[in-house]
């Protein structure tokens, strides 16, 4: 991910940064009819689960970036090496001598991502350190080498684990990918410092260099797309490597050297990915152009409801990676945040950094029960929806039935409210005539009256008394005057 900590960054930076994330105007649609059908799935699908997971992990850090020389918050070294930088890069590289998550089960982790509601998972397969966490060829630098204890472990290579036992439960599957790569000498050639998380050195004066980084994440990717089975999404991150000419101004101050080309030729990646994955999703994030499929905004939800595909990718804790007694989010604001973002037109995507030895918290189980436990009450009017007008109404969100089917308005309930209130009004929605109104959990009609062009639905105390579930109300409304 781009950083831990967001509020860290000035201000007005941020604005830019999170306002580039969400740009509709430079977004270039899909016209594979492959890749349209695929992408319209994944829109009926609404909530996934991210995993930032790698050898960062056993110091509880900030994945990869304490190795960039920014003077950043979230580059900040820590420890003792933290004053001597060589030394804190070498004892970094060497987390993988120690790397040993004996207690990996990704069987439980896809089972209580399914029993959740999450219906796609993306995976770090290999972060901006380099470290792979699949069994690649091009890099020893990876969790299968002899230098890795867990690569004695009955399944060391934990991407194809975690893809297979995803994929058993009907998950969709997604491969997370660093584009730059700060531990191969073609990136950050060891001739010259690294000042910042760029590529060290000009690829126009060193071509053959930069040609091998190019082939480099070629056959890295190739590999993912040829030998894991079906995969459905190839999330790319690192948008300061792109060509030139395609840097928006507010990322100018990504880059010292701002003038350098990081072409690494995604026509080629994607041609041979898609060969390989035909309908493959690819999400070059940040880059616009015929690349980026959906746009993903980073920890944040956008204010409006956005008419093109987008995820708002946002952490279930406060971490991307896993830190000893992080705190995460109640149940309550995570079922809120996927109805909002639902609302506006968009897919969740929680993230869950594992432990060194393997595992989830109990806290993120304990939150995965809640959210599934009020899908199961709520689902349809999550899954398959589109955002319909005006989106939200005070404290009540709306979606509907993709292709016109019936409207649902959720209702979010405040901290301590522990039953839907006696009415629930809307100004601008109102049935059409003959419709059904009721709440999902409950069986019966609500009876309702017109008010204005708009609607007053009665709660009966019966409901009040035992509603169907907590955090928010659902009530569908099978058909509005449009």
């Amino acid at each position: 991910m781009k950083h831990r900590h967001a509020f860290i960054l000035p201000i007005i930076l941020l604005a830019f940064c999170l306002n580039a994330q969400e740009r509709e105007e430079t977004y270039v649609p899909e016209t594979d009819p492959l890749v349209l059908a695929k992408l319209d799935t994944w829109q009926d699908y609404k909530l996934g689960l991210m995993m930032t997971w790698g050898t960062y992990s056993q110091w509880g850090i900030v994945e990869s970036w304490s190795l960039c020389g920014e003077d950043e918050g979230w580059c900040q070294r820590r420890g003792p090496h933290a004053v001597d930088y060589d030394g804190y890069k070498r004892a970094y590289v060497d987390l993988k001598k120690t790397f040993n998550p004996v207690k990996f089960d990704p069987e439980r982790w896809a089972e209580a991502a399914r029993d959740a509601g999450m219906k796609y998972v993306i995976f770090t397969t290999k972060h901006h350190d380099g470290f792979c966490m699949f069994d690649t060829k091009t890099t020893d630098y990876k969790i299968t080498s002899p230098q890795c204890p867990f690569h004695a472990h009955s399944r060391p290579d934990v991407t194809k684990e975690i893809f297979d036992a995803f994929r058993k439960k009907g998950i969709m599957i997604g491969a997370y990918y660093s584009k730059p790569d700060w531990n191969t000498a073609d990136y950050w050639w060891p001739y010259f410092p690294t000042p910042d998380r760029h590529v060290n050195y000009d690829p126009a004066k060193y071509p053959e260099r930069w040609q091998r980084f190019k082939d480099f994440t070629y056959a890295q990717i190739e590999e993912l797309m040829s030998r894991y089975g079906l995969v459905d999404i190839l999330w790319l991150d690192g948008a300061w490597v792109r060509p030139f000419e395609n840097m928006p101004k507010e990322f100018e101050s990504w880059a010292t050297k701002g003038s350098y080309n990081q072409d690494i030729d995604m026509a080629r990646i994607t041609a041979m990915a898609r060969r390989h994955q035909p309908g493959l999703i690819v999400v070059d994030r940040w880059v616009s152009g015929p690349f980026e499929n959906y746009l993903t905004p980073e920890q944040k939800v956008p204010e409006r409801a956005l008419r093109v595909p987008w995820e708002s990718c946002i952490t279930m804790a406060t971490s991307w990676s896993y830190v000893k007694s992080d705190r995460y989010k109640p149940t309550r604001q995570l079922i809120h945040l996927l109805v909002d973002v639902v609302a506006k037109g968009g897919n969740l995507l929680l993230n869950i950094g594992p432990s060194p030895e393997g595992e989830w918290v109990p806290d993120a189980y304990e939150r995965l029960k809640g959210m599934g436990e009020w899908l199961t009450v709520n689902g349809e009017a999550i899954y398959g929806t589109r955002p319909i007008a005006p989106y939200k109404e005070g404290k009540v969100c709306l979606t509907q039935k993709k292709n016109g089917g019936a409207v649902y308005a959720i209702y979010l309930a405040d901290e301590g409210e522990s039953s839907p209130p006696q009415q629930i009004r809307l100004a601008n929605v109102q049935p059409a005539e003959g419709a059904d109104i009721v709440m999902l959990g409950v069986p019966g009609d609500l009876e309702w009256r017109k008010e204005g062009k708009g609607m007053c639905v009665e709660i009966p105390d019966r409901v009040r008394k035992q509603p169907p579930c907590g955090n928010a109300w659902a009530i569908r409304i099978s058909r509005i005057w449009e």
